[in-house]
């Protein structure tokens, strides 16, 4: 049991490692004006979706197993206005929010994942603040990425398996010694095809 709890773990942190990773690739193919621009009235920007992750996971890690993960201090619905930051100004906030969150994920030891935790008043496992940090990165770095395509248009550099090429991916993964981490694997063959 402590071998799989352990894998979750870290599997946790790899995952978590590539989700940041493929957003930040998404993010350097935008302009400064794209990474700013709204698609619609409703619609979030890169920048607002990048600020909010990182408040989030901020105010969800910073003592997380002591203290709420909704802190007095935050202001998420300020996350969602871009204002006069710069794009340097919210990457550092950006980069401030994972730097919490990784130092914290990294010292969970087995024994705490059974512990409780609180997020706005409300129990959860470690195992399960865990997974739903994982679905609402996730999901958040989707659509980054999905702007991120769209601005790009033709000029997208593909992050995962290009159009037409699945053959090709199942045959480098077959071939590849170290499978490693399939998002990681997906980000390796996509940088290769476009060599």
């Amino acid at each position: 049991m402590k071998q799989i709890l352990q894998n979750f773990l870290d599997e946790s942190i790899d995952a978590f490692r590539n989700y940041k990773k493929l957003a930040e690739k998404a993010m350097r193919q935008v302009t400064d004006e794209e990474f700013f621009r709204a698609i619609d009235d409703e619609a979030n920007s890169i920048a607002t979706i990048a600020k909010h992750i990182g408040g989030n996971l901020r105010s969800r890690w910073t003592n997380f197993l002591t203290a709420d993960g909704e802190k007095p201090d935050r202001n998420r619905d300020s996350e969602f206005v871009a204002g006069d930051e710069t794009r340097a100004e919210l990457m550092r906030f950006w980069e401030d929010g994972w730097k919490t969150f990784f130092d914290s994920l990294e010292s969970l030891k087995i024994e705490d994942l059974g512990k409780t935790v609180q997020i706005r008043g409300e129990d959860f496992t470690v195992v399960k603040a865990i997974n739903r940090a994982s679905m609402h990165t996730a999901s958040h770095i989707g659509q980054i990425t999905f702007l991120a395509k769209h601005f790009r248009a033709s000029e997208w550099q593909t992050l995962s398996i290009p159009k037409n090429k699945s053959a090709e991916f199942n045959a480098y993964l077959e071939a590849k010694e170290d499978k490693g981490n399939y998002l990681e694997a997906t980000q390796e063959f996509a940088e290769k095809e476009l060599k």
